[in-house]
């Protein structure tokens, strides 16, 4: 039963499966910005996860919010100096936080075995994986010539089933495990000019959904997170480029986007972390082969 306290506004519940969720104010429009931390206790403290790609963006968005939760963290990302500093950032928000950090090229296979193996060495074990890593090029089908079709399989494709492969034995030695794949919209709406994202991603998609049920059994859950459009650098560079191509202010290429999206506005890193950390936890225990949608109800397929 749920008991409230109006003093500070604040109430504590437990659901059903036991995990407890303290809410301490909610925030809508303009408050947003100034809301306080929704605390929610997963049973993630201790659990080992790894993020892919996670020195900034949604990445490491991810790392932020699983580290509130007190998992301990594995970090891989290319450049040595960026994992370094998004390491230290975590730890200086969550001063109690174990934070591994080390260099990752999820197209190289023994980038990616080094990373596994150095993680059960320094963190003793695998309890969750996030795969992560920048999108294939733009470009229609008449641009793309063979080198560009076998380097987007490479670094799309191919560096999931590889990171997945890696886990897959921890997780089954253990029985137990949860990976969350961060795909694109262009899943469910191909978009133009991204003809190796639209290919490439989909295959991932039906990578996630054909292993589910073979790993099921083991109770290994695999899911699949859709972002939208998320404030992230990336994302205002690519403003930045719009900017100049349209002609049109930074202001207005926003409010075009935001015009798009029926919340109005961009996601924040953060709100995309906690969705992630939700799927990866035991909270969403009966949770696997989907595919879950995070973007402010921007696409508009049914399915």
């Amino acid at each position: 039963m749920s008991s409230y306290a109006s003093a500070d506004r604040r109430s504590t519940f437990s659901i059903v499966m036991g995990y407890s969720y303290t809410i301490q104010k909610r925030f809508t429009g303009p408050e947003r910005k100034n809301r306080k931390t929704i605390v929610m206790d997963l049973g993630l403290k201790n659990k080992v996860m790894m993020v892919a790609a996670s020195s900034k963006g949604l990445g490491f968005g991810i790392a932020r919010q699983a580290a509130l939760e007190g998992a301990m963290l594995s970090l891989g990302s290319r450049n040595q100096k960026n994992i370094n500093e998004a390491a230290d950032q975590i730890r200086q928000e969550v001063p109690d936080a174990t934070v591994f950090a080390s260099t990752l090229d999820v197209a190289d296979p023994v980038s990616i075995e080094r990373w596994m193996k150095n993680t059960i060495e320094e963190l003793g074990t695998i309890d969750g994986l996030v795969v992560n890593g920048g999108g294939p090029p733009p470009g229609t089908f008449d641009e793309i010539d063979d080198s560009r079709w076998l380097a987007g399989y490479e670094n799309t494709l191919m560096s999931a089933v590889r990171l997945i492969r890696e886990v897959l034995p921890e997780m089954r030695r253990k029985q137990s495990g949860s990976i969350l794949t961060i795909t694109s919209s262009s899943i469910k709406e191909p978009i133009d000019n991204l003809l190796l994202s639209n290919v490439f991603r989909s295959g991932v998609t039906s990578l996630v959904k054909s292993l589910s049920f073979q790993v099921a059994p083991e109770n290994i859950r695999i899911n699949n997170l859709v972002p939208g459009l998320f404030d992230t650098e990336r994302l205002k560079e690519l403003d930045l480029r719009n900017s100049g191509e349209w002609r049109l202010s930074l202001e207005n290429v926003r409010k075009i986007n935001f015009d798009r999206i029926p919340m109005g506005r961009y996601g924040d890193p953060d709100e995309f972390g906690k969705a992630a950390v939700f799927l990866l936890s035991e909270a969403a225990s009966y949770v696997t082969g989907e595919t879950f949608i995070i973007d402010g109800g921007k696409m508009r397929t049914v399915w």
